[in-house]
């Protein structure tokens, strides 16, 4: 059991002179064109304490004259959102100078000798992962805020420099290994989507391709309506079978990420939600029908005698549960299917597809050699998507648990030893 650290709130921090806080400023004539200057906001901070920017909101230049920047090694400290959410925090170690907020507040370190801006980070980030952010917060009618007093009242552990700077290298390390097995799997997805694009339009063969209604094939590939090739499905019974209980998979419980069956719900049938309707077996590739949830495809690779499906997904059995069934798992993933499907969906709010409809398009279709070689090609580039999945969540999971030891002091620097992080091998992606 390591020494347990003295503590400091950002109130004597800001007094001492060791940090200041600055609060963002609202505008609401943004734009998401890239036009002007980035205006960082609360879901650009994740909940895991990194700054995402898949989603950046623009504000025109002169609306962020004289107001306050971000830069380097700031600490981006979420004052107002939900009462589970307020609090957040990550670091700001990007070279861009953006604008923030009303809803954020920059915490800068003004003397770096005695406060490492990367440890200040962690400290704060395990206040909020540790739930005392949220018993801090000051509820209001939709939100819950951070700010004044109550923000000056967060604590957090306050070693020596050398052991801040040591804590932070080591949390660091774990987080940079666990962002690369995320690249990673994101450079194997491209391939995946390189690899697919070349296979179902070249094939394997070298042979010449041919026009056909979806696009060059190989010569001796059939166009086959994706119909033809599944088998009827049935749906439960409710009048039958309403006291049976059932395993339900919805929409949510396929993953975007895993194109895997995540998590199943338990009910008696006659209790379950309105779409638990249709039954799945093992072989079965299930398929999205709506949107947004239209990439949300599974295979399902269980034998079970009580799974059932929503009917938001189309059913497609085929009489091969193994050979064929994995192939049109591919092929449905392709962007051309999909492109196909979103020529004909319907519905404002939710655009979607019949089941007529997703089975009546055409996919190419090679012989039953060729097939299995695609397959198994496309099943190596899956099964190496997955492992980097894995190892990045065990490498978070590690993270969540050493940050607060850690800050406890209950494990020390000196006792870890993290010399096999290292950053992992990522595929190369032919232009």
């Amino acid at each position: 059991m390591g020494r347990v650290f003295e503590t400091r709130s950002l109130g004597a921090l800001l007094d001492s002179g060791v940090i200041e806080a600055v609060n963002g400023f609202p505008y609401g004539g943004h734009n998401e064109d890239g036009v002007g200057i980035p205006h960082i906001r609360p879901f650009n901070v994740t909940t895991n304490g990194e700054i995402s920017l898949e989603q950046i909101k623009w504000i025109p230049p002169h609306a962020g004259t004289d107001k306050p920047r971000l830069r380097r090694g700031d600490v981006v400290f979420n004052n107002t959102n939900t009462k589970e959410l307020v609090g957040k925090c990550a670091l700001w170690d990007l070279e861009s100078e953006p604008a923030f907020s009303n809803h954020m507040t920059r915490i800068r370190v003004l003397e770096e000798l005695s406060c490492d801006p990367a440890y200040l980070s962690f400290a704060i980030l395990d206040h909020w992962m540790t739930g005392r952010s949220e018993m801090l917060a000051r509820a209001h009618v939709a939100q819950a805020s951070i700010m004044g007093e109550r923000f000056r009242e967060i604590e957090v552990p306050w070693p020596d420099p050398v052991e801040q700077h040591a804590i932070a290298r080591a949390l660091a390390l774990l987080r940079s290994s666990a962002q690369g097995h995320e690249r990673a799997a994101k450079q194997a997805e491209e391939l995946k989507r390189a690899a697919m694009r070349e296979l179902f339009t070249r094939g394997l063969r070298g042979e010449p391709q041919k026009e056909t209604e979806i696009g060059p094939v190989p010569e001796s590939w059939e166009i086959v309506e994706l119909g033809r090739l599944c088998l009827p499905t049935d749906q439960v019974d409710l009048s039958l079978e309403g006291e049976r209980t059932i395993r339900y998979i919805d929409v949510s419980s396929v993953s975007r990420e895993t194109l895997k069956v995540e998590t199943t719900s338990e009910y008696r049938l006659k209790d379950a939600p309105g779409r638990a309707r249709k039954r799945v077996k093992a072989g079965d590739v299930i398929f999205a029908t709506i949107r947004p949830t239209l990439l949300r495809v599974a295979r399902i690779d269980r034998a079970l005698d009580n799974e059932v499906c929503s009917t938001a997904f189309c059913v497609l059995r085929t009489p091969d549960t193994q050979l064929l069934s994995r192939f049109i798992f591919y092929a449905v993933q392709r962007p051309e299917f999909l492109e196909l499907l979103a020529r004909i969906e319907t519905g404002a709010s939710y655009p979607a597809v019949t089941d007529r409809q997703v089975k009546a398009q055409p996919i190419p279709l090679p012989n039953p050699d060729e097939q299995r070689e695609i397959v198994a090609i496309l099943d190596a580039i899956d099964r190496k998507i997955e492992l980097h999945r894995k190892k990045r969540q065990v490498l978070e999971e590690l993270f969540k648990a050493l940050l607060h030891k850690l800050m406890t002091g209950e494990i020390r620097v000196a006792d870890l030893d993290l010399s096999a992080l290292k950053p992992p091998h990522t595929p190369h992606v032919a232009a």
